[in-house]
């Protein structure tokens, strides 16, 4: 069974950590110098804002995966994008062992819940264009695709793609 709960504050390290070894899995499919601005994204203090919802799944008493859902108008990704009209879905991570076994799903399906219990009509993420297998989950969850969002962050032509979700 996987619970859905709040991270507790002495959790942090550990999801961070968590998070880097989930995203190592891309490391070979993209140039250094993406990888370090996906590492140092994910590392990110930003979701230890009081307004960011850090969200964890626990299953057998172990942490398996994480997502931050950042409020709307938050400039999460450094100004490279405008500020979103609504909550966004970052740094969603699963570990290896866990992965196929609904923890993604679930923590998705969280963000979305209280996306629509704060009165939003959407909710929206960025993914990697290179991580297939996320892709393949948000949109057989009904996200779509909104490019005019898009943005590269590093110098080497890879995009981070724009979803979104109407709740």
């Amino acid at each position: 069974m996987i619970i859905i709960r709040d991270a507790k504050k002495e959790e942090i390290p550990f999801i961070r950590e968590q998070r880097v070894r989930a995203y190592e899995d891309h490391v070979a499919k993209i140039p250094q110098g993406h990888w370090q601005e996906l590492k140092k994204a994910i590392q990110s203090e930003a979701d230890t804002d009081p307004s960011v919802d850090l969200i964890v799944a626990e299953t057998n008493g172990k942490l398996v995966g994480s997502v931050a859902l950042f409020p709307s108008k938050m400039d999460a990704y450094d100004g490279k994008i405008d500020e979103l009209d609504y909550p966004e879905i970052r740094m969603l991570a699963v570990a290896r062992e866990a992965r196929g076994k609904g923890a993604a799903k679930s923590l998705i399906n969280e963000c979305m819940k209280r996306a629509k219990a704060k009165g939003y009509q959407s909710i929206g993420l960025h993914t990697g264009e290179f991580m297939h297998d996320a892709r393949m989950l948000y949109e057989n969850l009904g996200f779509a695709r909104v490019p005019e969002y898009d943005f590269v962050p590093a110098e080497d032509g890879i995009k981070v793609l724009a979803f979104r979700l109407s709740l």
